[in-house]
């Protein structure tokens, strides 16, 4: 089911969910339905298996592919998180607030 506010077509999201750690220097994430906010300390990402904030110093957006779902974000990685759906919610509305 087509859901309106997804920027990516279902078929072609991947299902499956994958975190890679380099180093800490690069995170490889599959199964990415959508990046929510970011910025350079915090991203907040839509991922198939839930939301997963990933906190840092100077990230930044190395891969986007949004046909396959993928995403990489270079920078420290100091840590990262999945959120469940209330919290989720209160996250983006968190960061809806600080990006008008």
């Amino acid at each position: 089911m087509a859901n309106e506010h997804n920027h990516y077509s279902p078929t072609t999201v991947q299902t499956e969910h994958q975190v890679r750690i380099h180093n800490r220097r690069l995170i490889e994430i599959s199964g990415v339905k959508e990046v929510d906010s970011f910025d350079n300390e915090e991203f907040l990402l839509e991922t198939v298996q839930g939301y997963l904030m990933i906190r840092g110093q100077n990230l930044q957006i190395k891969t986007l592919d949004v046909s396959q779902g993928n995403v990489a974000i270079k920078g420290k990685l100091v840590d990262f998180s999945y959120l469940d759906e209330h919290q989720g919610d209160k996250a983006k509305g968190f960061f809806s607030k600080l990006f008008k």
